[in-house]
């Protein structure tokens, strides 16, 4: 047990809580002003998105015209292949979809609402111990992250993760307060809803959770632990129902589990979604990690490329600030530690239940565990999963700012607070400057303004107050100007494609939109469609990435998959990839020509191949072989069934992807079979094989 000793008196850190009695209506009006200009910026021009990553795109779309295909997160409305993430944020913009039509608002405007939603919860957990100017610097640094606002507008499941870890952080704060099960069981529920949002991901901040409880809970210690075992069962429920239905449903009777080689959920979550991510053996993914690094070490997903920093993991501590990573979500982050370690520090003779510590366990524990995951894992890790610390870092940049503030008499807080300041501004000079072209003069002003900031921070305080105050909003304003400007071009840029990417374009900070192609129109689009503007360039050349020799737009004669793309034409090496392919009026026409006649109308190798058709026709296309094209579904015997049946209409040609890691051939003997014993025609493009014609 902790407790504070005659010979050493514990530092008081009061919260500084403006009084809502004395001021109700200001509190609320930033409150208020705070949410609406978050919606404002998560919600305008979000059609110009399109449908954003078809991949689940066409999983929302699926999950509209079939239950069972909202259960199971199916790709296809036929359900041949579940996605390879559990399905809790398709189940929400399936149910917006249902009700306001199939189209890119009814699908993006739920992840915005989602995103507003996490920043008035991550106000009130805050708020609740730290007063409201705690809570709205916190939900501001969170809202302004420009990952958190590339997320937020976008339909990848970890807008729904994001929430569901707030809320779980909110009930937990909760239950620290005042030692209740149910708040602690209800933190559990919503990290298990977490879990079937985006499995394993959700866990990591299981071990900051815990331990804030375990200190701090005002009950006996053998209290706490037996209430956090009640919470572990929760904790299993609450994220297993899903996993045993699917495990214990007839595998005949049910879409295969995409990401897996045996059909298996078990397989899924510890395997490709679990420890694969952390040693690099994805089995059938594509490249990465130490099974990918022979193939990709030299090439554009190689770590040299990225300067150690790419969707591929593996580049320690300092991935987090590297060239992928640093625009995305780092740009508090040095203050968040630092105001982390200090405020540990002025605690630690504190009893055992004091608040502010809970807070350093809980936030601080989230970040670490987290922060620590993503700099080392070996497998694919996109840069976009940095959104899960975003929360964390604006808390601890909310309590912390505001707990040295108010003891801003001592000379450790003023140093500290000017340091964070000035690390901050600093550490923003360096990331705008790696998009040397965007807007020249932020930097240096951010720059100049903060240090001045810093220097006033660091003097004793001042007697006026007002002139005190002014330098607080200045030294705010000045903190999260660089990333705020981010968060303002990332909401006015349209993004698509598999692994979008925040900021200004011209820096290589991920790829932007994907690997992209010819823009086009999207069907229930607001927007300019799938593609958009073109591969993004490479940081230091200002080359396109892509491979502009590579052949594309139907198979080789042998009928291999080789290395063309479905309809892209030179659009880039990994485009069929990650990101679903081109419609177009005469292909669309001819897979929707006697469609109810077929229980799918085409089949493509791999997922977003499928996309892209998909959902310009509104008929369900089988995925062969999942995501990747590497999934054993459906074998070569079961795809010739199919077709003796007349269960499918059409092959789309022209699928494959390079450096597959492993995984089943399935794919490549299906288009094998079926350039051997179909005639090819092009359609718009696109090559086509009609699989009721054999020749």
């Amino acid at each position: 047990m902790i407790t504070a000793t005659a010979s050493a008196p514990p530092v008081p850190i009061a919260p500084a809580r403006l009084n809502p009695q004395q001021h109700p209506r200001r509190v609320l009006a930033a409150l208020v002003g705070l949410l609406v200009g978050t919606a404002l910026l998560y919600l305008w021009g979000l059609g110009a998105s399109g449908y954003a990553n078809t991949f689940y795109s066409a999983a929302v779309q699926a999950g509209t015209t079939s239950w069972k295909a909202f259960f199971f997160g199916s790709s296809d409305g036929a359900n041949s292949i579940m996605v390879d993430k559990p399905p809790a944020s398709l189940w929400v913009m399936e149910l917006s979809a249902r009700i306001f039509g199939v189209n890119s608002w009814s699908i993006l405007v739920p992840q915005a609402l989602e995103g507003v939603a996490a920043v008035g919860v991550l106000y009130a957990a805050v708020r609740r111990w730290h007063g409201p100017v705690a809570g709205l610097l916190a939900g501001a640094a969170l809202a302004l992250t420009p990952v958190a606002v590339l997320m937020f507008r976008f339909n990848n499941p970890d807008a729904l993760l994001v929430l569901m870890l707030t809320l779980a952080a909110y009930a937990l704060v909760r239950a620290v307060e005042a030692g209740r099960t149910g708040w602690l069981v209800t933190a559990a529920a919503c990290l298990g809803l977490g879990f079937l949002t985006k499995m394993l991901q959700a866990f990591l901040v299981v071990p900051g959770f815990a331990l804030a409880y375990l200190v701090a809970a005002p009950v006996l210690l053998r209290r706490r632990i037996s209430q956090l075992l009640v919470a572990g069962v929760a904790l299993v429920a609450s994220s297993g129902w899903w996993v045993a239905t699917v495990a214990l449903w007839p595998a005949a009777d049910r879409p295969y589990v995409g990401g897996s080689q045996t059909n298996s959920i078990l397989e899924l979550i510890f395997g490709y979604n679990g420890l694969g991510r952390l040693t690099g053996n994805e089995t059938g993914s594509v490249g990465g990690g130490a099974a990918g690094a022979g193939r990709f070490g030299g090439g554009p997903f190689g770590g040299g490329r990225f300067g150690g920093g790419s969707m591929f993991g593996g580049g320690g501590l300092r991935q987090l600030f590297d060239i992928s990573m640093g625009s995305q979500i780092a740009w508090l982050l040095p203050a968040a530690l630092l105001f982390l370690v200090t405020l540990l520090w002025l605690g630690r003779r504190l009893p055992r239940t004091d608040r502010l510590r809970a807070s350093m366990l809980l936030w601080g524990g989230w970040l670490l565990v987290t922060g620590a995951v993503l700099s080392f894992a070996q497998g694919i890790v996109h840069p976009y999963y940095t959104v899960a610390l975003a929360p964390a870092i604006g808390a601890l940049i909310g309590i912390g700012a505001v707990a040295l503030w108010q003891r801003r008499a001592m000379l450790l807080a003023r140093a500290v607070l000017a340091a964070g300041l000035a690390g901050t501004v600093a550490w923003a000079f360096v990331l705008l400057e790696r998009v040397p072209s965007w807007q020249p003069w932020l930097r240096v002003v951010v720059l100049l303004g903060g240090l001045a900031c810093a220097l006033g921070l660091a003097l004793p305080r001042s007697a006026r107050r007002g002139a005190a105050v002014l330098l607080a909003v200045l030294a705010v304003a000045l903190g999260l100007a660089a990333p705020a400007a981010y968060a303002v071009d990332t909401a006015a840029t349209p993004h698509r494609g598999a692994i979008p990417s925040a900021g200004p374009a011209g820096g290589f900070t991920g790829p932007r939109a994907g690997f992209q192609g010819p823009a086009s129109q999207v069907p229930g689009s607001a927007g300019p469609g799938f593609h958009g503007q073109g591969p993004p360039r490479h940081a230091w050349s200002g080359r396109r990435f892509g491979a502009p020799g590579l052949p594309g737009g139907g198979f080789p004669a042998s009928g291999s998959l080789g290395g063309g793309f479905p309809g892209r034409g030179a659009g880039g090496m990994l485009g069929g990839l990650l990101e679903g392919t081109t419609s177009n009026t005469a292909a669309n026409a001819l897979l929707t020509r006697d469609a109810d006649r077929y229980t799918w109308v085409a089949a493509a190798v791999g997922s977003n191949t499928a996309a892209g058709f998909q959902l310009a026709t509104g008929h369900p296309v089988m995925p062969v072989g999942g995501f990747n094209g590497s999934d054993p579904s459906p074998t070569l015997t079961q795809f010739q069934q199919y077709v003796a049946r007349d269960a499918i209409h059409y092959f789309l040609g022209g699928s494959g992807f390079p450096g597959q890691n492993g995984g089943s051939s399935s794919g490549r003997q299906i288009a094998d079979w079926v350039a051997q014993n179909f005639t090819a025609q092009t359609v718009g493009g696109l090559t086509v094989y009609d699989l009721t014609s054999p020749h």
